[in-house]
């Protein structure tokens, strides 16, 4: 009997989904600078959480939260002010796992005390792995830790939130945090009027009884499902940060009205709102008038986030690239044995190289700062140059991703358009591509001394690789400029270029000549493959990028 014909064909030439895989030991890049930041003890543990987001189950997660977006109800069925976020299965189950990595609180002790060495290392790479699959549910994850640095100018008030911030659970239900075996923190500080000068914020905090009351409203209230927000709010001694619960002491729903959620054009699982306090109580965090200073506490490491989950998007970016280009053909050749294609992937490896080795390097900093004023410079000077580089990378880099898997890279069913779409996002938040140029000239201002020893430092490790000394002679000079704010762009990208050259120096020596050759020595294209690798060392670039 003749088999009928069909209107579809046997699929061929299709690469299977990259899925049930190890994201943690197929990453050679990440395993070396890892080990090379004090965090080899932690490789069994990093490797099963590895297989853990590497695995189909949590693939279908991250799709899952981000095609079924938050909702507000702002009233619930007998007219009860509620302004509940309501969010598909999926997000709850991707907050629920990260939470029980302790990706949220590990970096600090049961009582909110720097957890020490090589805590930051440890806990970055699970953020960065859990950023390949769902990057929207660490909005919140990265907020909860990042106040706890904030809330320590406030020690009575870290008492009675560290408890249950410490604890490996996620607890969703709508009620009193004091009540609940899990909390989560979230942050309001750019108004209408104001965005980044958060100094002409109009928000109004008046003295009551029990604390104070708030009036006034937030253009990003970052994560309203949160239990609790870091605010600014203009007290009498002038802008101050507040801790503002969803719940007032008394148990009611605290006055915290949000006016509707965001329609962003990435970052889609995670709600972001507008917000108006109706007199909402909430209570202090630090001096009044000294609001900035307090809160930054947190922003400096809610950037180490951004700087990390930017590196993890580009890292899935070229490991889907690496894995579709392996399993297609293409005139009678696999893509990934194509020369010109070959060329694209090891540039976009080197630079996956550099970027996770810069971040690691960047964590041990927060590591050693507590105890060691070298790496504290290191960490105040380098982490909005850090977070310039990678964040603004990441982009163009995942575009070039997309195109590495042609059409299939475009669709929504594949990964690739969704980190496309987020990439953006970590520019922007906590602070702009140009904010971070001027944060470190004015870390350059206030710490000329300690910064000068970083650039030194910075020189030493990587003297010999080709273009550093240049590269070291052109900041300095750029930053001693009159004009130095004009041209802080060139220098700070230099700064990162330079800094991601030293951290590769130990995590991976050749990739380090490599990395310098093509961008100190050289300026980069804006295309990646516009370089010339010889063949050994296109074949080991790939060959560590996943094997």
């Amino acid at each position: 009997m003749t088999k009928p014909a069909f209107a579809t064909h046997e699929v061929f030439n299709q690469s299977p989904p990259f899925e049930d895989v190890d994201l943690f030991t197929l990453d050679a890049p990440l395993v070396a600078a890892v080990a090379a930041n004090g965090g080899a003890d932690a490789t069994s543990e990093l490797s099963e959480f590895g297989k853990h987001w590497g695995s189909a189950a949590m693939a279908a997660r991250g799709r899952l939260a981000n095609e079924n977006t938050p909702k507000l109800r702002t009233f619930d069925s007998r007219g009860n002010r509620r302004d509940e976020i309501e969010f598909h299965p999926s997000y709850h189950e991707l907050m629920a796992h990260s939470a029980h990595a302790g990706v949220h609180n590990s970096t600090w002790t049961a009582d909110g005390r720097p957890a020490g060495a090589p805590s930051e290392v440890v806990r970055a790479t699970r953020f960065y792995i859990a950023s390949q699959v769902e990057t929207g549910h660490l909005c919140p994850i990265t907020m909860t830790r990042a106040s706890i640095a904030a809330l320590a100018t406030q020690p009575d008030l870290l008492a009675k939130v560290m408890p249950v911030i410490s604890q490996a659970a996620y607890d969703p239900t709508f009620a009193p945090y004091w009540t609940k075996r899990g909390m989560t923190l979230g942050m309001g500080m750019t108004e209408k009027q104001g965005g980044t000068d958060v100094r002409a914020n109009m928000t109004r905090a008046e003295r009551t009884g029990d604390g104070y009351r708030i009036t006034g409203h937030k253009w990003f209230m970052s994560a309203p499902m949160c239990d609790a927000f870091l605010v600014l709010a203009q007290a009498e001694g002038g802008l101050t940060c507040f801790f503002m619960p969803r719940f007032a002491p008394d148990g009611s729903v605290n006055a915290i009205q949000f006016q509707r959620l965001k329609d962003k054009l990435g970052n889609r699982s995670n709600a972001s709102s507008e917000v108006e306090f109706i007199g909402a109580h909430a209570t202090p965090v630090g001096e009044e008038g000294k609001g900035i200073r307090t809160i930054i506490q947190m922003v400096q490491l809610t950037r180490q986030d951004c700087a990390i989950a930017s590196a993890g998007l580009m890292r899935s970016g070229l490991a889907h690239a690496l894995h579709h280009t392996r399993h297609r053909s293409v005139f009678q050749k696999h893509l990934a044995d194509q020369p010109l294609m070959r060329a694209v992937l090891a540039d976009m490896a080197l630079h996956v190289e550099a970027t996770v080795a810069l971040v690691m390097r960047l964590c041990r900093a927060f590591d050693r700062t507590p105890s060691d004023a070298r790496e504290a410079a290191y960490m105040r000077l380098l982490t909005p140059a850090i977070k310039y580089w990678v964040c603004k990378s990441a982009p163009p880099f995942l575009y070039e991703a997309m195109e590495c898997l042609g059409g299939n890279g475009y669709v929504e069913e594949g990964i690739l358009a969704r980190h496309y779409r987020e990439s953006p996002v970590n520019a922007i938040w906590e602070g702009s591509g140009n904010v971070m140029c001027l944060d470190v000239l004015r870390a350059l201002s206030r710490e000329a001394d300690a910064a000068l020893a970083v650039l030194r430092e910075l020189a030493e490790e990587t003297q010999g690789l080709p273009g550093a000394g240049e590269a070291v002679a052109f900041i300095g000079q750029t930053f001693r400029r009159p004009d130095s704010e004009r041209v802080a762009r060139l220098a700070v990208e230099k700064l990162a270029l330079l800094a991601a050259a030293a951290a590769l120096s130990k995590a991976a020596p050749r990739s380090a000549e490599l990395f310098a050759a093509t961008r100190l020595a050289a300026n980069h294209t804006a295309m990646y493959g516009a370089v010339d690798l010889a063949n050994d060392d296109v074949r080991v670039l790939l060959e560590r990028a996943l094997p």
